[in-house]
């Protein structure tokens, strides 16, 4: 009688395919994640740079800087010289999911306001993507 074999996979052929995937993932899953990290904090910087030019056009208009962000789409009422909204999709929230925070007057900025987000770990400093993302 001839055994006949049946097509297919053995248990060390899917063993050894399966050790070599999860080498390179090993290899691969942590650039990936670096480069995640450092595109939240390009993100982060752009959208600084878009409230920074919406701040510019509330003083340009108003005179001064507003107290808080709030006021940037908000209208006042009692400024006929506001002009906004001047964020048209409203106020952003940093590519971790917290608000930016916001000093006016700043300490930091020539400007006269602080900008920034506190990074991934929602902390002052850190590195890498904890890092804080400012405007100064």
């Amino acid at each position: 009688m001839r055994a006949t074999r049946l097509n297919g996979f053995t248990l060390i052929e899917l063993l050894v395919v399966m050790a070599i995937i999860a080498m390179l993932a090993a290899l691969v899953g942590p650039t990936l994640f670096d480069k995640l990290g450092g595109s939240k904090q390009k993100a982060a910087a752009a959208q600084l740079s878009m409230i920074e030019s919406a701040l510019d056009s509330y003083r340009l208009d108003v005179g001064k800087y507003p107290r808080n962000l709030e006021e940037l789409n908000e209208d006042p009422r009692s400024n006929p010289a506001w002009s906004g909204p001047y964020l048209k999709k409203g106020i952003p929230m940093d590519p971790w999911g917290n608000n930016y925070l916001y000093q006016s007057p700043g300490k930091h900025n020539q400007r006269g306001y602080d900008l920034y987000s506190l990074g991934a770990d929602g902390r002052d400093g850190g590195d890498k993507e904890d890092k804080d993302v400012v405007n100064w």
